[in-house]
Formats: C-alpha cells, structure tokens, sequence
C-alpha cells in the first residue's frame, strides 16, 4: 500500500510540473521510511484536523445562512410594512369615495327642486351683490375724486359704471331676500273667513272650505317636512366635510382647505335653517289648532244643517205625494174635463208655491228685512235696472214654465234676421245658442256655427220658435218640384209619396208616441203624422209640395237623400218632365205643342248646345228638356 501511495503521489506532483519536486520527494520517501506506530498516529492526527476544519466550514456556512436569512425577512418585513401601507390609503380612498358619492347626492337634493335652498341661494346672493356694489361704489368714488385720469382710469370708470348698474338691477329684484329669507314660506295661506251653514248650498260651500283649509295644512305640513329634510340634510353635509377633513390628514400631502372653508359656510347655513324650524314649529302649531277649531265649527253646523234638511225634505215629501194622489185623481176623472188642463196647471203651481214658502220661511232668518228691502230698492230696480229685471223675470218664467230647456233647437226673430240653433245655457240673464246649419241658415243667413246670446226679456217682446218642446224631436220639412204641365202627375205624387214615406217612416213613428203622450197636456186635433203630397197650378208647369216628418236637428240631411232619390225615380219614368223656365225661339216655322226627345226640334236644340250623345250625358241643366 505505501508503494502505491507513492506511486500515486509523484504522479500528481509530476502532472502539475512542481519546482521543488526533489525536496518534497524526499519528505515523502523519509515519511515512509518511519514505522508502523507513527503512521497510525499521524492518520489521526490527519483525521482530527480534517474535522477540526470541516466544523469550520461548516460554521462559515451557518453564519452564512444566518445572514441570508436575516436579509431575506428584513425585506419580507418591508414589503409587508408598504403592503399594509397600500391597504390602509386603499381604505382611506374608499372611505373618502363614499364619502364624496353621498356628498354629491346631498349636493343634488339640496340643488333640484328644493324651495329652501334655492330661497337660501338668492338671499346670499343678494349679500353678495350688495358687498360687491359697496365695493364698486367705493372704487367709483375713489376715481371721480381724482383730478386727471389716465384713458386706462376712464375706461374702468366707464365699465365700472356699468356694472355697478347691472348689480343695483339685481339687488332690485332681490329685495325681498333682504332681511328674512324664509318670510314668504314660513307665512301661511290666508284662511279666511268660515263660511256660515244656513242653508243646503251653503254645506257645499262649508264642504269645500273644508277641502281648502285642509290642502292649506298639508301644504304647510309638506314645507315643515321639507325644511326639516334640509336641516338633516345640512347636518349630514358637515358632517361628511368633517370626516373628508379627518381622512385627509391620514394622507400625506392632502389638502383640506376647501373643506374646512365649506364647514364653515354650512355651519352658518344650518343656524339660519335652526332658527327658522323653530319658528315653523311654533307657527305650525298654532295653524293646525286654528284648523282642527275651524273643522269642528264646521262639521256642527253641517249636522244641524242635515237635520233640518232632513226635516224639511220629509215635509216636501209628503206634500209631494199628496200631490201626486190629487193629479192622478184629477187625471182619473176629470181627463175628458175641459177644466183638466187648468186644474193641472193650477195643482203645479200650488204646490211649487207651497214648497217654495217652506224654504222661504224655513232658511231666510228675518223675512220682514227682505220685504222691506224690497219695497226701497223695487223703484230703483225698476227704472234703472229695467232689463236686468225683465230679464231676471224673463229667466223664471223660462224655469217654471218648462217652455224652454237646455239642449232644445229653437228658433227666434230679431229685426227681420232669422236665427236658429241649440240652446247650450240658460243663465239669470240670458240664453246661449249655437247656431247649426239648418234651412234657414241655408236660404237666409248663408252662415252658421256663431255663438248667439238672447236676453231672457226676448220671451216678452219676440217670437221664439221651439223645435223641440216638451221632447218631440222632429219637425215638418217640405220639398217642392215642378213638372210639366202634360206629366203625369198622379204617378209624380205617387213617387213623392213613397220615397217621403219610405225615408221618414222612423220619424213618422217616433212623431206618433210623442204626440200621443202630449194630449194630456195639450189640446191637439189634428195628430196626422203620415207625409202629405199636395199639387198645385205654377207658372212653368205643376208643383207637386211634398210635406214629411224629419229629425229637428238634422233637417238637410234628409231633405238632401230624399230630393235626390225623387230626382232618381222620375229620371226613370218616361212620362214625368223636370220644368224649368226655359225660352225657344222659332223662326219661320211654327211652334210646336210639345217638345218630346224624339222630335227634330229637340234633337236640333240638344245638338247645338251639346252635340251628338246619348241622353244619359245630359247635365242636370238639360233635366227640363227631357
């Protein structure tokens, strides 16, 4: 074994070539020449430092690691110290964004459609314009002092001048905000006086009286509500200003002046808001007191008012079917009785004037001061308020005598000028008629649809024509032609007839029920409904007058269909002519009898106005040629 140690190391010492290779030779030979007990004890000694080293090394690489070690957690600590940094901005910044978002959303009540703010706004601006205006007063006398301006100085002046100007303007407008802001709003509508209950009309009146003074409290309630939700409001703002001011002293380089200028501008805001909910509150009180009083007031006299009316109406009642019994008696036997109608008559009268003192004496609380009333004022009615009374007087007669109503057609004379239309109103005063295009505005007046005011007092003077009394809904109406004298007319009347009856058969039923049921109050003769045909002897031939019942308000219409399907019928019939003023000329030749279609005359006249054609191109100019 030491023979191949050696071998080995002089190898390695020969490969890398050592220049003391002898020497160390022999160390090495002479180390081998020692005996068996030194080698033992020099491999222990070898053994000893190899781990005397090893644990060196081993140490240096501990010492190593530990040093890693404390670098790497020391930038652990770092990033975890900037992380928890980055979470705690990230936490301020969310706060601070909701914070803003709730801000805005406070900003936008308090801006749109608030009363109180924007009432607030206008007060600071008339602050601020008056400020401003002493400061531009001021400025502007400071330049008028002067002894010389500079063409600078003047156009200064100059625009001075006209903004102090425009800013009077304003403050002229704003004057109401001068001292108290919230004057109008904390001032309540005017109630008013409580309507006094003495009669049925007059719980409508309390009844609506009622309804106001109540939308006057909820309306007032609903400002107090609104005022209230601003002051939170304002609250909530400065508070929100104040927690902005705390977070951005936690961010570094944050700038909070503007926030702390705003809590100071909201501070004074909600003094003058606190103040004037103050007041409200009082003043709120003591309108719902007045109110609550004022109903209860109210709904007494309403009460005692429904008593008597029941009272009252019970009377009425009973009078009213003692009524009834008498008219059915009279009806029963005396119908045939030429006193019926005036029996009738007398029986309305007497009792409309029974129930009529009833309520006279029932709700007029001293008669005896409207009679003398009366009796003072009745020369002075009577003389300057002459048509005022004849037609107050013209009015009551409408009412109670039921001759006029609302809705019906009439028709009325005035100065020659006939008028026809639909009555639309009937006040203390007058009548009111829409004028509708009838036959007579068609062969009269040419024009319809004017508004048309008749005083009540015409019913004394002029003639007023009701097409619809007493709910018959229709009128005679006629149509006139001519025919010539050598038609034949009875077949002429004969078409009349039937186009009339067929055309007007609604009407003429409808005409028969309402006559039928008027004969108990009417003294009517003649009741014939069926269409009428009368002829007579004219000028240019026979004029057949055909005579039918129509609707009262639509009397064109059907004088329109019926004359053009009569029109139709005698078009068809081959001896029945149209006359017509019409003039022929005959020169050397004498004039015929008759002027037929198929004559040489004819054909020579139709020829020459209108040239070769068949009959059926004729014009209705020609129709009195046939």
């Amino acid at each position: 074994m030491k023979v191949f140690f050696l071998f080995f190391f002089l190898s390695v010492q020969i490969l890398f070539a050592d220049f003391n290779i002898t020497g160390k030779v022999s160390r090495i030979i002479s180390e081998f020449g020692t005996t068996t007990t030194s080698t033992t004890t020099q491999e222990k000694n070898d053994t000893k430092i190899h781990e005397v080293i090893l644990k060196k090394q081993k140490e240096k690489e501990q010492k190593e690691k530990q040093k890693l070690e404390a670098e790497q957690k020391r930038k652990e600590q770092e990033e975890e110290k900037k992380r928890k940094e980055q979470q705690r901005l990230e936490r301020i910044n969310s706060k601070k964004n909701a914070l803003l978002k709730e801000l805005d959303e406070i900003d936008i009540y308090l801006k749109d459609n608030n009363i109180w703010s924007k009432v607030y706004s206008n007060y600071e601006t008339y602050n601020r314009l008056k400020v401003l205006s002493t400061e531009m007063e001021k400025r502007i006398e400071e330049l008028k002092n002067k002894k010389r301006l500079t063409p600078k100085e003047e156009k200064a002046l100059k625009k001075y001048e006209e903004d102090y100007q425009t800013t009077k303007g304003k403050l002229l407008q704003l004057q109401e905000y001068k001292e108290n802001p919230f004057k109008k709003l904390l001032t309540p509508e005017e109630i008013g006086e409580p309507p006094v209950v003495l009669s049925p009309l007059d719980i409508i009146q309390a009844i609506s009286f009622q309804k106001r003074i109540t939308a006057i409290g909820d309306d007032y309630d609903s400002r107090f509500k609104s005022l209230r939700d601003t002051l939170s409001k304002l609250y909530r703002k400065k508070m929100i200003l104040s927690n902005l001011i705390q977070l951005n002293k936690k961010i570094k380089g944050a700038d909070s002046e503007y926030y702390i200028d705003e809590v100071e501008a909201i501070s004074k805001k909600i003094k003058v808001y606190k103040q004037t909910l103050e007041i409200f509150k009082t003043t709120q009180i003591a309108l719902n007191q007045k109110i609550a009083e004022i109903k209860l007031n109210i709904n007494k006299s309403i009460s005692k008012e429904i008593e008597k009316g029941i009272v009252l109406g019970s009377i009425i009642l009973f009078l009213f079917l003692i009524f009834l019994v008498l008219k059915y008696l009279v009806k029963k036997y005396m119908s045939e009785n030429e006193l019926f109608y005036t029996t009738n008559k007398a029986l309305n009268f007497t009792f409309i004037t029974i129930v009529v003192l009833i309520l006279l004496f029932s709700y007029l609380e001293n008669v005896g001061h409207l009679v003398t009333i009366l009796s003072f004022a009745s020369a002075g009615i009577a003389i300057a308020l002459k048509d005022w009374f004849m037609s107050i007087m013209g009015w009551l007669v409408i009412i109670f005598s039921g001759s006029l109503h609302v809705g019906d057609r009439v028709k009325f004379l005035r100065d020659g000028k006939q008028y026809v239309g639909d009555i639309v109103d009937i006040s203390i005063l007058r009548m009111t008629i829409h004028e509708d295009v009838t036959l007579t505005t068609y062969d009269h007046n040419r024009r319809a649809g004017r508004i048309i005011f008749v005083p009540n007092n015409y019913i004394f003077t002029e003639m007023i024509a009701n097409y619809s009394h007493a709910g018959i809904k229709t009128v005679w109406d006629g149509i006139d032609f001519v025919i010539t004298f050598d038609s034949d007319v009875t077949k002429a009347q004969s078409i009349a007839k039937e186009v009339s009856r067929q055309y007007s058969k609604g009407y003429t039923d409808m005409t028969r029920k309402q006559l039928n049921k008027l004969r108990s109050k009417y003294s009517m003769k003649n009741t014939s409904v069926e269409p009428r045909i009368f002829a007579f002897f004219d000028e240019y031939g026979v004029r057949i007058s055909v005579w039918y019942l129509t609707n009262a308000y639509a009397t064109l219409t059907l004088r329109s269909t019926i004359s053009m399907e009569i029109l139709n019928r005698i078009r068809a019939e081959d001896n029945i002519f149209i006359a017509t003023p019409t003039q022929s000329i005959y020169v050397n030749r004498p004039a015929p009898k008759e002027l037929r279609k198929n004559s040489e005359i004819f054909k020579e006249k139709f020829n020459k106005e209108h040239g070769k054609g068949d009959k059926n191109e004729y014009k209705p100019d020609d129709w009195g040629l046939y």
